[in-house]
Order: C-alpha cells, then structure tokens, then sequence
C-alpha cells in the first residue's frame, strides 16, 4: 500500500500555530518557574556530592552503593569519582553540578558555589 505523503504548503495551520502557542507556554512556565527549578537541581546535585563523597570516602563503600543513601526521586542525579583529589561530583542533567571534597579531620565539604 502507498502513502501518500502531504505538501507542507497545505498542512492545517492548526498544527502550527498550537506549536507556536506551545512553545509560548513552555517560555513562560521557564521564565516563572526556572530559578525555582534550578535552585531544586542545585540542591539536589550538592545533597548528592556530599552524601556520596561521605558514604565512599568516610564509609569506604564503593560510588555505585552509595546511590542507596539517596532520597527518594533522586534518580536523575549522576555521581562521577576523582579519586585522587578525593572528591565527588553530582550532576543534574542540564542544570546542576557540585562537588564535595575528602579533608582529613573534617570530612566532606562542597565547593564554595559560584553566583
């Protein structure tokens, strides 16, 4: 069976413009909920660097079982080792990265953040 294949030119302009109202939409919801949205990341990826960095290098467990430390819904954060600075990085997709630093005495702290 053939399909027949339709001419942009005669396309409903219906579908056009609820792409244009679409992304209109999307603009505004970023532009109200943005900050709030990076600021969840932000804490979110700095919760994950200092729980990791804590759980492998105070606790001694491997990166991957560290991730069982993790609140719920924390699914999106990614964790990446330095093991010779001793530091964990946590990353949300995009958004976020932060890193949490293995000192001898006080333990992990994250890097001072950037404004």
């Amino acid at each position: 069976m053939a399909t027949v294949k339709q001419n942009p030119a005669t396309r409903s302009p219906w579908r056009r413009r609820a792409l244009l109202i679409g992304l209109a939409a999307l603009g505004v919801l970023g532009g109200v909920y943005g900050p709030t949205v990076s600021g969840y990341a932000h804490a979110g990826a700095a919760y994950g660097a200092r729980v990791a960095c804590s759980c492998r290098f105070v606790g001694g467990r491997e990166l991957g079982d560290c991730r069982k430390d993790f609140e719920p819904g924390m699914g999106l954060i990614t964790l990446s080792e330095d093991a010779k600075a001793k530091s964990v990085t946590a990353r949300f997709p995009l958004l976020a990265s932060e890193t949490a630093v293995y000192h001898e005495g006080p333990g992990c702290q994250l890097e001072p953040w950037q404004d």
